[in-house]
């Protein structure tokens, strides 16, 4: 237990149980493809916000009170209303990877954003990793036939663009509530503002459900959204709202490996070389900048 202790005080603990968030929202993917209903993306985004919304809620059985009411709906519908239906038209819309290479622009957003609202400063570190997480993002999910197109990347960079502020807000905007209250308030809001967006574009559910569909939707709900952002918001309030998004490139390379390693994908060269550029990336964003000695350290160095 002591040691366990120890790990969560420690920083380098914090940024990797943080950075289990990232590694389970990357199996989505294949729980999706194996388990869930096809060309459902809504509904499924829908039951796990939700469904794991009202389960922490009556677990915690806390209301907001005050500013956190609107608050909470704020940081719902970024972090995960608007953003997953931004996520949706843009993976629509988008073939081989360019709606997962344009969010990944996300750490640059938050670290940008961080700067103004935060007081973080954004070195050039910070930068080069976040152009270098793009490009390996790319090399490890963009095809050579992919075509563009407007609106779905518009979509693409508005899904990551509203998720770095719901990052910054959640950041900032510090709850005095429990940690699985404050996530739960955020997952029912962002499911009712995706309810009627679901019933809109994707129409009733399925009149029967599969013992498999029921298996996907549990774990998207539990695991993929109640523990995962509840891990999630624990770790932001731990680091800096910068080294906690560069995590979240962590989410392509699991979805890369597990398509791989369980569906018998083709891995090339060049997609492990994006595999090594975006963990490269990622670690080069969780280092400290060096401090500066102390002017008396420094004069006794001189003086030796």
């Amino acid at each position: 237990m002591s040691y366990f202790v120890l790990v969560l005080r420690n920083r380098t603990g914090i940024v990797l149980l943080t950075a289990l968030t990232p590694s389970i929202w990357g199996t989505t993917y294949l729980v999706t493809t194996e388990l869930l209903p096809p060309d459902r993306p809504l509904l499924a985004a829908l039951i796990r916000a939700l469904l794991a919304g009202l389960l922490l809620l009556a677990i915690t059985r806390r209301l907001p009170k005050g500013i956190w009411w609107w608050r909470s709906l704020v940081l719902g519908a970024l972090n995960i209303g608007v953003f997953f239906a931004l996520l949706f038209v843009g993976a629509y819309r988008l073939p081989g990877g360019v709606a997962a290479t344009v969010g990944a622009v996300q750490p640059l957003l938050v670290a940008l954003l961080s700067a103004g609202l935060l007081a973080e400063r954004l070195s050039l570190r910070t930068a080069l990793a976040a152009v270098a997480g793009v490009a390996g993002v790319g090399l490890l999910v963009l095809r050579a036939d992919a075509r563009l197109d407007a609106l779905g990347v518009a979509a693409a960079i508005g899904g990551a663009a509203v998720m770095a502020t719901g990052v910054v807000l959640s950041k900032r905007w510090r709850s005095p509530a429990p940690l699985l209250a404050t996530t739960g308030w955020q997952l029912v809001a962002g499911g009712l503002l995706l309810l009627p967006v679901a019933a809109l574009v994707e129409g009733s559910p399925p009149p029967a459900l599969t013992t498999a569909n029921l298996a996907g939707y549990a774990y998207l709900a539990v695991i993929g959204s109640a523990f995962a952002y509840a891990l999630w918001f624990w770790g932001l309030g731990r680091l800096s709202a910068t080294q906690v998004t560069f995590l979240g490139l962590l989410s392509p390379v699991v979805a890369t490996a597990l398509g791989w390693l369980v569906l018998g994908q083709r891995l090339t060269a060049a997609q492990a070389f994006g595999a090594v550029v975006v963990l490269a990336a990622l670690v080069a964003a969780q280092l400290r900048p060096a401090r500066p000695r102390p002017a008396r350290a420094v004069l006794a160095g001189e003086e030796s």
